[in-house]
């Protein structure tokens, strides 16, 4: 029981800070631009060529939403979470992976449209983001085959569904923790 713990904790960890911190560096400065020279007539790029991924950004937010999800779930809504979570995951990869050409291609290619002949480089965040989204896509693999295993949250941090004539509700409750959930729901403090 110690050792699913143990690996239900790392991880959770793990695929919390890969998920969180590959959404920070993809959506950095991804470029190194150098010899940026102007156009002869003195114009400038207005909003300058794309230098991050927004979509990779986007993916790494919904794989650190389905690692809160798998937290609270059990089941097979779990196991879907974290199928859901690999997929954003391997998506998050792809994007990143993608950029290696896409990003210092395109670059060039606007720069060159107002006469710059820049040095356009991937830069120390990109490939942060790209190992980031490897060892996320390690993690949430490893969620899909482990979650079965893993601790779920018990039953009795769900609401009860109702009360019965016996005076037990549907999952063991008694109309006296009944009572306390309805003081909850109405916002009164029954332990006052």
């Amino acid at each position: 029981m110690a050792d699913v713990r143990r690996t239900y904790a790392a991880v959770m960890a793990t695929g919390v800070l890969s998920a969180a911190l590959a959404a920070v560096m993809s959506s950095r400065r991804l470029l190194d631009i150098e010899g940026f020279l102007v156009a002869g007539d003195g114009s400038t790029l207005g909003s300058g060529p794309a230098t991050d991924l927004p979509l990779a950004t986007t993916l790494s937010m919904v794989v650190l939403a389905a690692w809160g999800v798998l937290v609270v779930t059990r089941g097979r809504v779990r196991r879907g979470v974290a199928v859901l979570g690999a997929v954003a995951a391997l998506g998050v990869l792809t994007t990143v992976a993608a950029g290696y050409r896409q990003l210092p291609d395109g670059a060039a290619d606007e720069l060159a449209r107002v006469g710059a002949r820049p040095e356009v480089s991937l830069s120390a965040s990109y490939w942060l983001a790209l190992a980031l989204a490897v060892v996320s896509v390690g993690a949430a693999v490893a969620a899909v085959v482990l979650v079965p295993r893993w601790p779920a949250m018990g039953t009795r941090y769900d609401a009860p569904v109702g009360g019965s004539a016996g005076g037990v509700g549907v999952q063991g409750e008694t109309d006296d923790d009944l009572a306390l959930w309805k003081a909850l729901d109405e916002g009164r403090d029954p332990t006052a």
